[in-house]
């Protein structure tokens, strides 16, 4: 089970390492105004949620269903975790949203707007999943 945990907890760390970075790259592609700088972005925005936060997340998943279903782990507190991870799965998908739109060329949004959604969604998520997993408060 202590691998199985291990490993839960390297994809969450990758899962998040995108979900932080992701918006941070469309800060850089909503400022880009050379067509090189563009497409240089939508191939690195690409590769991060295609190549490393959707299997990440997969892997998050299914290593914590395993460790839910396949080990007994119980306790009121992860109804709030899996809560917490149906939103950051939400979120996932947003940020695959606001990609595809830069990929299409719709983005309707300036830099600002992706500095606020950098971090602000996603640190008080994983900050709340820490503590419950850790503190096991109900």
């Amino acid at each position: 089970m202590l691998w199985l945990k291990s490993l839960h907890i390297i994809f969450l760390v990758s899962w998040f390492a995108g979900l932080f970075y992701l918006p941070r790259l469309f800060v850089y592609h909503a400022m880009a105004t050379d067509a090189i700088g563009i497409e240089r972005f939508k191939v690195m925005e690409r590769k991060l949620y295609y190549g490393i936060m959707a299997p990440s997340a997969v892997l998050t998943i299914v290593s914590g269903m395993w460790l839910w279903l396949g080990y007994g782990v119980t306790g009121d507190w992860l109804y709030a975790k899996l809560a917490l991870v149906a939103i950051l799965v939400a979120h996932h998908l947003w940020l695959g949203k606001l990609m595809r739109d830069f990929r299409e060329d719709r983005n309707r949004h300036r830099d600002v707007f992706y500095r606020w959604i950098n971090e602000i969604p996603a640190l008080p998520v994983l900050v709340a999943i820490v503590l419950l997993v850790v503190f096991k408060p109900f």
